[in-house]
Parts: C-alpha cells; structure tokens; sequence
C-alpha cells in the first residue's frame, strides 16, 4: 500500500506546500520507499511509495508526456498488461508501473476510467487543461480513502489515505465511498460501480456451480500473485486462509518450474512491446500470470498467544501444503502495550476491529522485518458466504442473502479498514483474493438457499465442497479437519485469553461512574461496555470529534448480545484444545 495525499483549489497552494508535505509525512509508513509530490495551478498532489511493481521507475505521482496530467495512486491493478493492449488510442507509457494506465484510460473514457480497473486502489488525478481533479476508491473499499472540506475554505477538497493527514486542515471528514468517483467540475460523487447483485432485496436464483466457483477464486488467487518483490500468506489455519494459501502454493510451484525453464532464454522486451502489456508482470488474455519472482518456497505466516488454536491448525496447513511456516506467539502484556498504537494506525474505536487487528499490526511488523512486502488474506468470505456463526440465527434465505450483501457494503469499515490499516503501519500490503469483482459477481448472485445453514451443513458449506476435491484429479487442497474447521473469528482464535485480558483491563480503566457519564461530545454515540468506553478513549487522544463519523461499530444480527465475539454466540464449539479455557 501506498499513502496519498491531495488538495484542489487551495486559496494559496505554494504557502499550503510546506504543509502539504508534512501532512504527507504523517502517512510515510505506508510508502516508506520514496515520496514525491506535484503541485499545479491551485492542486497538490502527494504520494508516499510502496514499491512492488515496476519497482525501479514507478516513482509517483505519475504524469503524461506533456505533463498537463498528473496522477497519484494508491493500490494494485491486476488488469493493467490487458488495458495496455486494449487501449483504442496509441500511448506510449513512462514506466512499468501497473498504476499508470489510469492516464490514459482517464485520457478515453474520463470520469467512467474506473469501470475499466480491475483491482484495489484509490487515486487522485489532476487534468491541468481542465483545472479538474478526478478521485476514485475500489469497488468494495479495499484501500483507504477519506475526503475532507475546511468551512473557511469554501471550494477547496482535500483527499488522503487516513484520517491523520486530514484532521489538521479539516473540520469536516468523511470515508470516501467504495465504487464511487468525485468529479470537480460538478463538485458530485457518483457511484460508477453497478453490479447485478448490488440491491440486496433482489434474491438470487443461479444454481450452484461449485467448478465455477472454485476456479474463479484461483484466477483471483493468481491475479494477485503480481510483484516483483518477495510475498507470503496470512495462514490462520482456517478455511478462508488456509484456502488462499493451498491456491497460492500451487500457482508458486507452477510458476517455478516455468522459471526453471525459461532461464535459459533471459530475452529483454523492447519499450513499444512494454507499451502492449509485454515482459511486464500481471495476468495476459489467458489469465495466465507472469512474475518476476520467485522464492525457494512460499512464505506464511501464523500469531497467536501460546497454544493458540489458530497457530496448531497454521501449522497442520503448512505442513500439508509445503509452505515454509513462521509462528509468532505474542503475550498479553504485548497486546495490550501496542493498543493505543493499533488505535492511532487504525483510526477506529470498534471492538472487534481493535480486537482483531492487534495480533495482525504485531504479526505485520514481523512480516515487513523478514524483507516480505506483500501478503495475502482471507477477508470478506465470511461476509459473502454467510460465514460469521451469527448467521446461524437468519430466519430465511431472503434476511440471509440482504444481510450478506449488506455486510460486503461494509466491509470498507470493518474488516477491509482492518487488512489495510494494521499492514500498512508497516509498510506491507495485504491483498484480499475473495473480494475480486468477477469472484463476487458469482458468490452473491449463488441461490442463498445453498447458504443456509442448517444441522447438515455448517457455515460457508458450499465453498468446502467446491475444494474438496481429493478424489477428483486436482487432488485434496486442505486436510478434511481444516476443510470443515468451524469459523473462528480472528480475535478469537489468536487464543480466547486475548479477549478476556482485554475485558478485565478495561474494566480497571472505566469505572462505573465514568460509564454513567460518557463525554457529551459522543452524543448519541454511547459506548455500551467498559471496553468500548476505554477504545473511544484512547481514541479521542489521537483524533478530533470531527474524525468519529467514519466509526461504524460491527455488530451480530439475530442474536441476543453485547459482545461481537464468536464465541460469545451459544452454537460455537471448539475444535481445538485451548489453553485458556
């Protein structure tokens, strides 16, 4: 991930500049590779860099040959080889970045450039002919963005990756919408992204395909194995990233042995084949991939306090698959030291967020400290699939389906903010495989029927069948007690005694006097147990009011609970052995 950050129509850019840059510098832990900036007309553009594809000369932001373009992106675009051989007019293309096709499909289709990305991103692009300013966000909000106004700066529109380079200039932040663009010409946001399953009144009827929905989460799989630096895998050992991972090893081996066999012939591309997509890494028309890099094994990687049961099943997956397996145990004492920083990078007072996200920021910096800058993670099964145990409660298969859907919506807020934020503390990129538009077109429109979940069948039934295919030729992907391994949510199954510390330490925070008298800058925004009030707390010391509209707090549907923990939820039992119980 990288960070950006950008204002159109300042009253006085060149004295705004100085700040600009240093408001920018707040986000360099996302980019810590190189920054740069562009300033034009009224507008400044700011970008800090993650280098990951075209590493040696996508130094950003990115500009056309006259420069009346300027462009500063924050992502990856999985389809960048195909726009580059699609484009109907001639572009000839400065670097290898995957991110400067933006230019160019600005350049043919203007505002709609988006519809054509196939990835995750959000950037700002400043057309200096126009004096226009174009910002767009990801379908499903994967990467972060905000948009922020200043009420003694009527005109002006500030853009950034998180909230902390905003606050100080703005008095008024809002998340920026997934599947949307702002024009700056009309002043409007616009939502550009239209998919069939988008109403969630619309109940699906397309029969299960369990071939078609196996094998269009390994060519997300695939497309996300772009890069020209080491990578690994978030490795839990339960279904969703343990599936990732059996998907990614498989494409690792195929793409090792076509490097064995290729290395003889080393041939360099000329610049008008690179301009076609040629020699560059990404998927071709095939939708097969080409890399650079290659890695004796694939990395993964588990955390969990001591005898966590997310760590002894990680350990069972790499075993089968081949994976070269790192665990990382964390204590309590860790955890609860690293919070007000995990607040601080995550800009959120949500429990299960700040729950979930701590082990994740620790297992991070570990990551990014073995010269790994890429993994990728298992978010938005459970919310396509119905996978949460809560989900055990849906009276029908109408609630069931309007309730995925609407957990999709908001994944930008929960689990997507979550991924994104606690790596890019550390300057690393995670990147969610599940959430691919063309994966997603064929997950929500299934018949929520084949969802549901009965005595029969336990959550996310139809995504194990369609990889339990040990006796068909693909051979088994995962062990059978992996394959059908109950949901664990995250924060649960680091090790149960992770939330429990949390519940006890705030309960030497928060006094029952304070919880009678919350701070009436809240308003109606009250938290409702100590443990909420200690992370609204510590949040308040890191930002303004105006910052706490972005929070959305995630909560269970259909049952009778405070707690937003698995476990809390009466059907849950545990597969493992847990030290803590």
């Amino acid at each position: 991930m990288c960070g950006i950050f950008a204002c159109h129509n300042h009253p006085d850019v060149a004295k705004f500049k100085p700040t600009a840059l240093k408001l920018s510098k707040a986000i360099r832990h996302r980019g810590p590779d190189w920054s740069g900036s562009v300033t034009c007309h009224n507008t400044i553009l700011c970008h800090e860099r993650l280098s990951i594809v075209g590493v040696e000369s996508g130094a950003q932001p990115l500009t056309n040959a006259d420069e009346s373009i300027a462009v500063a992106a924050n992502g990856e675009i999985y389809n960048h080889r195909l726009i580059r051989k699609h484009l109907k007019n001639p572009y000839h293309f400065k670097t290898t970045s995957d991110c400067e096709v933006i230019i160019p499909l600005y350049l043919e289709h203007g505002i709609d450039a988006p519809k054509h990305l196939d990835g995750m991103f959000s950037f700002v692009l400043y057309d200096k002919k126009q004096d226009r300013t174009i910002a767009a966000r990801d379908p499903i909000g994967i990467t972060t963005l905000y948009k922020g106004y200043n009420t003694q700066e009527p005109g002006t529109v500030y853009f950034a990756s998180e909230l902390k380079s905003l606050h100080p200039v703005c008095d008024n932040i809002e998340a920026f919408p997934p599947g949307h663009v702002f024009d700056s010409l009309t002043g409007e946001t616009t939502r550009y992204f239209e998919p069939s399953w988008w109403d969630e009144k619309k109940c699906p009827q397309t029969p299960l395909d369990l071939k078609l929905l196996r094998e269009t989460l390994e060519k997300s799989v695939r497309k996300r194995l772009m890069a020209e630096v080491p990578y690994g895998v978030l490795l839990s050992g339960g279904l969703d990233s343990s599936l990732v991972a059996a998907i990614a090893q498989r494409e690792s081996l195929r793409l090792r042995k076509l490097a064995e066999e290729q290395a003889a012939l080393n041939q360099e591309v000329d610049p008008e084949a690179q301009d076609k997509g040629e020699g560059l890494v990404g998927i071709d028309d095939e939708n097969k991939l080409s890399t650079v890099t290659f890695l004796p094994q694939l990395n993964s990687f588990s955390i969990g306090l001591p005898g966590s049961p997310d760590n002894k099943a990680a350990l069972e997956v790499a075993k089968f698959l081949g994976t070269k397996h790192h665990v990382m145990t964390f204590t309590i004492e860790d955890g609860l030291n690293a919070l007000s920083d995990v607040i601080y990078h995550l800009e959120t007072y949500d429990v299960t967020t700040i729950r979930a996200s701590t082990p994740m920021y620790l297992l991070s910096r570990k990551i990014k400290a073995m010269g790994i800058k890429m993994v990728l993670s298992g978010e938005g099964s459970d919310e396509i699939f119905g996978g949460y145990l809560y989900f055990h409660g849906a009276p029908d298969k109408e609630e069931f389906h309007e309730e995925c859907v609407r957990r999709v919506k908001n994944l930008h807020l929960a689990d997507c903010l979550r991924a994104n934020k606690s790596t890019s503390a550390w300057g690393l990129e995670a990147r969610v495989p599940f959430l691919d538009k063309e994966f997603l077109e064929v997950a929500l429109n299934i018949d929520p029927q084949e969802k549901m979940i009965t005595k029969e069948k336990l959550e996310k039934y139809i995504l194990r069948k369609a990889f339990d295919t040990k006796d068909q030729p693909e051979g088994a992907y995962l062990p059978d007690n992996i394959l059908y391994r109950q949901k664990e949510q995250f924060s649960d199954g680091v090790g149960y005694g992770w939330i429990d510390a949390l519940k006890d330490q705030a309960e030497l925070q928060v006094t029952d006097e304070m919880m009678k008298n919350p701070k009436p800058e809240w308003g109606d925004d009250i938290p409702d147990t100590k443990e909420a009030y200690w992370y609204r707390c510590m949040f308040d010391e890191h930002f303004p009011p105006s910052c706490a509209s972005t929070v959305m707090r995630w909560t269970p549907k259909w049952v009778k609970q405070t707690d937003p923990s698995g476990r809390a939820i009466s059907i849950h039992q545990a597969k493992y052995d847990h030290v803590d119980e």
